[in-house]
């Protein structure tokens, strides 16, 4: 995957963390965070699955996390110097990972159909245990995270879709 979408991925991984935080403690956390990433990094190589969609991105920018911010509520100052990193959240990408994250089913056809050295090991959200689950109940929650997740679902398994057909 290219270097190029580490902004992206860094900013939808603490995007999920911070609209559905994690359980209390360091464990949980660094599980929460594990999963949430796993599943940026996924959607993210799903949606710029070329060094050439990467550099697009760049020039045009992800869009910022407005409209995340408005479905769920979030509420930060625009102007406050600590939320510069929202500008590189990827709506798209956001919703991907929430629909990776409430159906490991999905998870694993989307990992499937992306180039496995693009989304890199993704064991935590294919196979979530019940440690993964009671360190991330909110991220995990899919009625919790549906909001989100049903932005693009639709687009998310036509992508699938069509590459299945590609691919069998």
């Amino acid at each position: 995957m290219s270097a190029d979408l580490a902004p992206v991925i860094a900013a939808g991984t603490r995007w999920l963390l911070t609209a559905f935080p994690p359980a209390p403690g360091a464990y949980s956390q660094a599980l929460a965070e594990a999963q949430a990433r796993q599943a940026v990094t996924l959607a993210a190589a799903l949606r710029y699955p070329t060094a050439l969609d990467a550099r697009l991105l760049h020039l045009l920018g992800p869009g910022g996390s407005a409209r995340l911010d408005w479905l769920t509520g979030a509420e930060h100052e625009s102007d406050d110097a600590g939320t510069a990193w929202r500008t590189w959240v990827d709506e798209t990408v956001v919703s991907w990972a929430a629909c990776l994250l409430a159906d490991p089913a999905l998870a694993v056809a989307a990992h499937r159909v992306a180039d496995i050295g693009l989304a890199g090991e993704v064991t935590r959200l294919l196979r979530p245990g019940s440690r993964e689950h009671r360190a991330a109940p909110l991220l995990r929650h899919p009625d919790l995270i549906e909001p989100v997740a049903a932005l693009h679902r639709v687009l998310l398994q036509d992508l699938l879709a069509n590459e299945d057909v590609a691919l069998g």
